[in-house]
């Protein structure tokens, strides 16, 4: 499990027959400038993550992962990179980008409901990626259906409630 977090993670996952191209990311990962995502606060996020298929239908990401990943300078530019001007991209378009083996470290995961429903609890102040993906293949289909996808959060310390958040793509294939 956690060789495939890592894998999805670092953005390299090449999600079935995907045409892979391999980014370099010139920022340096600083582990002082992720640190915050590892310190408890009191805010919750509840989120949706699912995708929309080719028949205008939603499918959910059922059991997938989600991250809460730290905007820092090296993930902006590793998001700019992966996802271009978007916040999602076909899972047959993956990219593959190398990462720094502390990244990992300074991020959270948890895994959706079979309603796509996901949480994270004690939050801390922050800006944050919240990521997931999905993919599925037809078994008559030459390339995998599905998306990576991310939404951004915010969090100030002062929330009562929950921030919600939903994280969806379009899924190519």
């Amino acid at each position: 499990m956690r060789l495939i977090s890592f894998c999805i993670l670092a953005l390299g996952l090449a999600t079935g027959a995907c045409q892979s191209t391999r980014i370099e990311t010139p920022v340096a990962f600083d582990a002082s400038e992720a640190a915050y995502v590892l310190k408890p606060g009191k805010a919750t996020i509840d989120g949706h993550a699912f995708v929309t298929n080719g028949s205008g239908g939603v499918v959910n990401a059922a059991g997938q992962a989600v991250w809460l990943v730290p905007v820092t300078s090296y993930s902006r530019q590793r998001f700019a990179a992966f996802y271009g001007a978007g916040k999602s991209i076909p899972a047959r378009s993956v990219p593959s980008i190398a990462s720094d083996p502390e990244y990992i470290k300074y991020t959270r995961q948890t895994k959706t409901e079979s309603s796509g429903k996901f949480s994270f609890d004690k939050v801390g102040p922050g800006e944050y990626f919240v990521v997931s993906q999905m993919s599925w293949k037809k078994e008559d289909a030459m390339f995998a259906q599905g998306a990576a996808m991310y939404e951004t959060v915010k969090i100030t310390g002062a929330e009562k409630d929950p921030v919600k958040v939903i994280v969806s793509g379009v899924a190519g294939g």
